[in-house]
């Protein structure tokens, strides 16, 4: 028999609604859900509370001191300098939602925050030195005081779980903690850890040059902090690859780290890895249906109901939706609303493309403003919508674009993000442009097809899921003309009718039969097995 594992606890720096920046936290929000399902299974979050978090208006209340039940659970967190012996005070808020037992870590550097990972516009307008799209300063004391407060608290609350399931790099040296502290290693002998790498690229790994800083603040001895570096900076992946298993959130994605030149994007992460002995195991993100499914337009946030899955469906349902998002954009933003830039004509024949996610390099916003001018330049009747936020120089790009006169009723750019918009923008669309240089995974590939929103990919990563020709549009080397070769493919596609609406139910039928939480949950029970059979046998040795 099977051993079964019963006890999960997660750490991340994002999850679901409560605080999010990308992917990260629909996967770790809809695979604690799935794995919480399971008849005993127990799935515990830790992370943090940041500023914009409103614990109680979110149902959550304050943990009970478990020897003293009438006060707060409050304990104190080492968190030294160099030269300096520190401690942050640290308490917790505590829900139960969708049978997972969520943990907010409240600390003052988690409080002075106003964004998950970098400074907002808001922050840069009180303070000029916290650049908008910027990291935090002391991103590094973060990630150490989320790792060393969420061990601290299951040693106070007597809890060992089976597995503790570490999310990128912000939580990636939990596993060197446990095994090489001595306030963690007997306590979490029989805990084994996996360590999900979500984006491997270079600037995502967490990693620190200021090796003195790493052994203070950690307490990992020096032995371990001078054997983890990747060019000569602490790096977490790094130091994870001796103490956990190692998975991403892609078969392709494992590939490329480790048996292709695509690792050159990590600083070549992978194949250092890979020379330590340590493979990197490929799970393919899921995804949850159920909040994208056009048959229910209230549950989905959508102006009309329509079911891809249905041969009949004239899939009128989904031109009310494009009709509802045109009558918003068809006006010119109003002067002081810097929260929308260029308008639609309303043409509700015109294919409608669309873009959402964050602003970034990576995911190639300059080869979509290059695609998109040369695209346009021609004639054709093509619309483009773009939703996201990230770094300025991203947002001016596309801003331009909007506002340049050659574009006027054929761009529009909206600045920010809501999930509530951006199913409405899914729902209104026909094609969905991802021009990633690089995608560990991709969800908003999934969403778009489960709204009938065709992708238009760079075949790279988790993209390949997207089949060219069956569920979707991909092209090979990352440069605006191939995209917009791929862009007037899909154009020619949106002529024909019955092709298109045979790709929409294809892409939907895919998704269903392989992609849902459901079924990958499967293959990270089995990872949970294995690696904590493999811990339980070194342990006999």
């Amino acid at each position: 028999m099977k051993d079964q594992i019963e006890s999960i606890w997660m750490l991340a720096r994002e999850y679901g609604e409560i605080a999010g920046a990308g992917g990260v936290k629909d996967v770790v929000a809809q695979l604690s859900k799935a794995l919480a399902r399971g008849g005993k299974r127990q799935v515990q979050v830790i992370l943090p509370c940041y500023g914009f978090i409103s614990p109680s208006a979110l149902g959550f209340s304050l943990l009970a001191d478990p020897l003293r039940p009438d006060q707060p659970l409050t304990y104190e967190v080492a968190m030294n300098y160099v030269g300096q012996e520190r401690v942050e005070r640290v308490r917790v808020w505590h829900r139960v939602q969708d049978r997972v037992q969520l943990h907010l870590l409240e600390g003052e550097r988690f409080l002075e925050k106003g964004g998950v990972y970098t400074y907002t516009r808001q922050e840069q307008q009180r303070e000029s030195w916290k650049t908008q799209g910027a990291g935090h300063y002391d991103y590094f004391a973060m990630n150490i005081l989320l790792q060393k407060a969420a061990l601290d608290l299951l040693i106070l609350l007597g809890e060992r779980p089976q597995i503790i399931h570490c999310h990128d790099g912000h939580t990636a040296v939990t596993p060197a903690l446990m095994r090489e502290c001595s306030g963690y290693r007997h306590y979490f002998r029989s805990t084994a850890a996996v360590v999900t790498i979500h984006n491997a690229g270079v600037g995502y790994h967490q990693e620190v040059s200021d090796l003195p800083f790493v052994q203070a603040i950690t307490g990992l001895p020096w032995r371990v902090v001078r054997g983890s570096c990747l060019d000569h900076s602490f790096d977490p992946f790094i130091a994870a690859g001796s103490y956990a298993s190692l998975s991403t959130v892609s078969d392709n994605y494992a590939r490329e780290l480790q048996e292709s030149d695509h690792d050159y994007l990590t600083g070549w992460l992978g194949h250092r890895l890979r020379d330590r002995g340590v493979a990197i195991s490929g799970i393919t993100n899921g995804i949850d249906p159920s909040g994208f499914d056009p048959r229910f337009p209230d549950r989905a946030g959508i102006a009309a109901a329509y079911d891809l899955t249905d041969d009949t469906d004239d899939l009128s349902g989904k031109r009310v939706c494009k009709r509802e998002l045109l009558q918003v954009l068809v006006e010119p933003a109003e002067p002081d609303d810097d929260s929308r830039v260029g308008f639609l004509t309303h043409d509700e024949e015109a294919p409608l493309f669309t873009f959402i996610g964050r602003l970034s390099d990576q995911k190639g916003v300059d080869v979509l403003v290059d695609a998109m001018r040369l695209f346009l330049a021609g004639p054709n009747p093509a619309r483009f919508v773009c939703f996201g936020s990230g770094g300025e120089r991203e947002e001016s790009a596309l801003a331009a674009v909007a506002q340049h006169p050659d574009y006027h009723g054929r761009v529009c750019f909206l600045r920010g993000f809501d999930p509530q918009l951006a199913n409405r923008i899914y729902a209104a669309g026909d094609f969905f442009v991802i021009p990633s240089r690089y995608e560990p995974c991709g969800l908003t590939d999934y969403i778009a097809q489960l709204f009938g929103n065709l992708p238009v990919v760079h075949h790279v990563g988790g993209l390949v899921k997207v089949i060219d020709g069956e569920t979707g549009f991909a092209y090979q080397d990352n440069t605006p003309e191939q995209c917009v070769e791929a862009l007037f493919r899909a154009l020619k596609t949106y002529g024909q009718r019955p092709l298109l609406r045979q790709m929409q139910k294809n892409a939907v039928d895919k998704i269903y039969r392989h992609h849902t939480w459901a079924e990958v949950k499967k293959d990270y029970l089995s990872l949970y097995r294995e690696t904590r059979s493999q811990l339980l046998r070194q342990s006999r040795r």
